[in-house]
């Protein structure tokens, strides 16, 4: 059986580590030759060995999100690499500090809205452009959050960051329909990481306050925030496009 993204290529910012990698080992097992960016350049090349010990074709580039030159590059670059691009998964983000409004500092307000928000749109913007320049279409899909939707209080910039990126999703969605480009998201509620698992050493009563959050009793599993981009990437979902799907064990239910 062929795999559902044979000979397609695809671009994974943040790609190190987490839902990113995760990602990217995925779309490589459906067949999409990627290229995976990120800043850490030891665990980018760790991605790309992992996707080529399964069989598949990847390559590692480094880049700022943030920065508009670099990602001109990077874009150009894949097609440098693979000859085109056909699926973009802009993953790259930060956590924001946590604090009620008028405490939150200006360097934090920055820092999140220059990846989250600013590297988001410096991204679609050069993809979009690469997909016109081909004509054939193309797939975007944005890391958005519950908390694009909803907030838990005490994140306002982390908060308001995903309120933009289901912003920029939307309207992209509705502007380049017509050549053939579909701009989705996912909208994980907590995922099982590293940082998650860190955050929560020695406080299993925070722990147990936001599993209740969680309809399934659980957080999820990069696996199956990767699971959701593959099925927005493919031909399955190609008459799905503007949606933010919640990856959330249930909780936008409540």
């Amino acid at each position: 059986m062929q795999n559902v993204l044979e000979g397609r290529v695809a671009l994974v910012t943040g790609g190190t580590g987490g839902i990113g990698r995760s990602a990217a080992l995925a779309l490589a097992q459906e067949g999409a030759r990627v290229a995976v960016c990120g800043r850490r350049e030891r665990e980018g090349f760790e991605t790309v060995a992992m996707i080529e010990a399964s069989g598949g074709d990847a390559i590692f580039l480094r880049a700022d999100v943030a920065s508009s030159a670099q990602v001109e590059l990077l874009v150009a670059e894949v097609v440098q690499r693979f000859g085109r691009l056909d699926i973009a998964f802009n993953n790259a983000g930060v956590e924001g500090g946590l604090g009620l409004l008028h405490e939150l500092s200006e360097d934090d307000f920055d820092r999140v809205f220059g990846i989250n928000v600013r590297g988001l749109w410096l991204c679609m913007k050069q993809e979009i452009r690469q997909f016109l320049s081909q004509g054939s279409g193309g797939v975007i899909i944005n890391n958005s959050s519950v908390q694009g939707h909803i907030t838990w209080g005490y994140a306002a910039h982390y908060t308001a960051s995903k309120h933009a990126v289901e912003g920029y999703t939307k309207t992209a969605a509705i502007d380049y329909a017509r050549h053939g480009i579909r701009v989705n998201a996912v909208a994980p509620a907590l995922v099982n990481t590293d940082l998650i698992t860190e955050s929560f050493a020695g406080n299993e009563r925070v722990q147990r306050a936001l599993l209740r959050e969680h309809p399934l009793g659980r957080f999820a599993e990069v696996e199956e925030v990767a699971d959701a981009v593959v099925f927005l990437a493919s031909d399955a979902a190609r008459y799905i496009n503007g949606v933010s799907l919640p990856v959330d064990g249930g909780m936008l239910c409540r």
